[in-house]
């Protein structure tokens, strides 16, 4: 209830956090933070320790961003137990019911670069972990927010992710230019999310 003659306080933008799932390394974001999760744990116990960090740090989140899986990298080496650990995250979320979107690398990177392969112009070898870095660059320089450390990568990709998903709900982190906005059209946003414009 508010006081006559007061205005109504403005309302919050929603817990929005995005994950970017690395058995190594899990990159976990939130509105002006974020870190990397890591163990070293192998095998169920691993799994078992990341699920338990993970739900409790998607315990209040109104929508979880995570990123999906890369085709590419099909047959690197723990390809199988990362795609176990994708679906017991989903799986979880699903049984709380929160809900959760899944964004492509390519539409993650376009969002924050403004290109799909931002780093072309570079030697094949190399455009991976060139690309990786402009990413980390754009959330220092477009939302102040440095990543720093192991992990450094995996908490800039989450960041992003995070971006994404507050953008989508109408509550945008920064100013952010169509080229790169144009990445949330391709993402199948779950229904039942509070946003700007769906206030249900």
């Amino acid at each position: 209830m508010s006081l006559p003659g007061l205005p109504a306080p403005a309302p919050a933008p929603p817990v929005v956090i995005g994950l970017d799932l690395s058995l190594t390394s899990t990159g976990v974001a939130g509105e002006g933070w974020t870190e990397a999760l890591r163990t070293k744990s192998r095998g169920h116990q691993r799994l078992r320790w990341l699920r338990r960090e993970i739900g409790e740090r998607t315990a209040d989140a109104a929508l979880v961003v995570v990123e999906g899986a890369a085709y590419s990298q099909g047959r690197q080496a723990g390809h199988h137990e990362l795609a176990g650990l994708w679906w017991i995250v989903t799986q979880d979320l699903w049984d709380r019911k929160v809900p959760y979107a899944v964004v492509t690398p390519h539409a993650r990177t376009i969002y924050a670069t403004g290109a799909a392969y931002p780093a072309k112009e570079y030697p094949a070898k190399e455009r991976a972990r060139v690309a990786k870095g402009m990413v980390r660059d754009a959330v220092a320089s477009r939302y102040g927010v440095e990543c720093d450390g192991p992990g450094r990568y995996d908490k800039s990709d989450a960041f992003v992710l995070a971006a994404m998903g507050l953008h989508w709900a109408g509550w945008p982190l920064a100013v952010v230019p169509d080229t790169h906005r144009r990445a949330l059209d391709n993402v199948q946003w779950p229904q039942g999310v509070q946003t700007t414009t769906n206030p249900s």
